[in-house]
Order: structure tokens, then C-alpha cells, then sequence
């Protein structure tokens, strides 16, 4: 890959939201033009690492960057770092024990100094607003904060796009569906929390949470389907 005309890098974990950003970047700039960077932190769904790695192939990918923040564990602990702990929402206005205390702010700016190494300007985050469950730095007022800071940090123009932080799983399911993609995103992605790939261990917050995009999805096509159906 030619470096010199790198556009974009995306910041690929191996799972659902990830996945569908990535298919974006290459629709709107060719495979060519993108690069993915999966980070290690300590999570205990470390397998996801072999799911980016087989999503970069998949989509032609040539840079796939492995990036360890092994230093994560000295610094905080969580559900997702610690298997001790219970995965578990809590009530209020308390996050919920997998957050991982400034893990987007970590990754973005790496994201963002290999970026401007090559010369991209732009960072593609698959983070949601709308299901962010409690994940502050999953929040739009996070991310444009973020992209400024970056800025000033890098002095490099550097653009975050985020293009599902006011979408739902469902409709995600819905564009992966459009960008043919659904089969991949539902059986060779992992977003369990458990480490389990496709539709995961069923019980972890992820897991349900996708589980139910997915059942409102197939629901509006079934609908549609019927609908159209009916109009012949």
C-alpha cells in the first residue's frame, strides 16, 4: 500500500460497529485508501485481535496495525479487564463495570499520530451515542472534543468521523444488510464481552444489546417484505 495516499484510518476492533465502519471507509475511499489500527489493552475478550485481523484480509486491508497499551492494567481495572469482576449493569447514573476509563481517548489519539505519519486526515470510530450504554467517552460532545484537542496536540487537521453516534443497532444492522455485509458482521465479528464470536454468550450487556438490534431489524424487513407482498 502506498502510504502517501492513505485517507483514513480506522479504528477496527473486531466487532460489530467496527466492522460496518470499516465497510464505509473502503465504500467511500477504496481499500487502498484505508488503513486499521486494533489495539490490546488486557481485555479479556482478547480474541477479538484474530476477528480484526480477518476483517482487514476480508476487505483488502494491506496496513493492520497491532498496537499494545500494555501499560492499561497499571493504571485502572474493570469487568472487562479483570474476569473476577461481574459484567453487570448498575442502576442510576453509575457506569457500568465495563467501561474502560479514557479507552477511546487513548485510541483515538494513537489512531490520529499514526494517521498523520502517512499523511490521512481522517479517523473513523465506530462509537454510539444512541446505544452507548453509560460509555462516557462513547458521547458526541466526547468526540468533537476529542477531534479539537487532537488538533491542537498534532497541529495536523485531523477529522473524526463517526458515522453511527446517533444510530441504533438495529439500523446498523440495517446498513450492513445494504452494504452486503450482513452475513459477515453477523458470524465473523465478536462483540461479546464473554470473548464468544457471532451472536455471543446471550447474557452479557453487549450481547443483548446487539441480539436486540438485530431481532428489530429482521422485524422492519419482515414487515417490509409483507407490506411489498401484499401490494402485488
Amino acid at each position: 500500500m502506498d502510504l502517501a495516499v492513505a485517507r483514513a484510518v480506522v479504528v477496527l476492533s473486531g466487532g460489530q460497529d467496527s466492522a460496518t465502519c470499516l465497510a464505509l471507509a473502503v465504500k467511500r475511499h477504496g481499500a487502498k485508501n484505508v488503513a486499521a489500527i486494533t489495539f490490546r489493552y488486557g481485555q479479556r475478550h482478547a480474541l477479538e485481535t484474530k476477528f480484526a485481523r480477518g476483517l482487514a484480509r476480508h476487505f483488502g486491508i494491506v496496513r493492520h496495525k497491532v498496537v499494545s497499551l500494555g501499560f492499561y492494567r497499571q493504571l485502572t481495572t474493570n469487568a472487562l479487564m479483570d474476569p473476577a469482576q461481574k459484567i453487570e449493569r448498575r442502576k442510576g447514573s453509575v457506569c457500568p463495570t465495563t467501561v474502560v476509563e479514557g479507552r477511546n481517548a487513548f485510541f483515538l489519539l494513537a489512531a490520529a499520530v499514526w494517521a498523520k505519519s502517512f499523511g490521512a486526515t481522517e479517523v473513523w470510530t465506530g462509537v454510539s451515542e444512541a446505544d452507548y450504554s453509560g460509555y462516557p467517552d462513547c458521547r458526541e460532545v466526547f468526540v468533537r472534543s476529542q477531534q479539537r484537542t487532537i488538533r491542537l496536540a498534532l497541529d495536523w487537521p485531523v477529522r473524526i468521523v463517526a458515522p453511527f453516534l446517533h444510530k441504533t443497532k438495529a439500523q446498523e444492522w440495517a446498513l450492513a444488510d445494504r452494504l452486503g455485509i450482513f452475513e459477515l458482521v453477523r458470524d465473523r465479528t465478536l462483540t461479546c464481552y464473554n470473548g464468544i464470536p457471532g451472536a455471543g454468550c446471550g447474557t452479557c450487556p453487549a450481547c443483548k444489546l446487539r441480539a436486540a438490534g438485530l431481532k428489530a431489524f429482521l422485524s422492519s424487513r419482515r414487515s417490509v417484505a409483507g407490506r411489498t407482498a401484499n401490494m402485488l
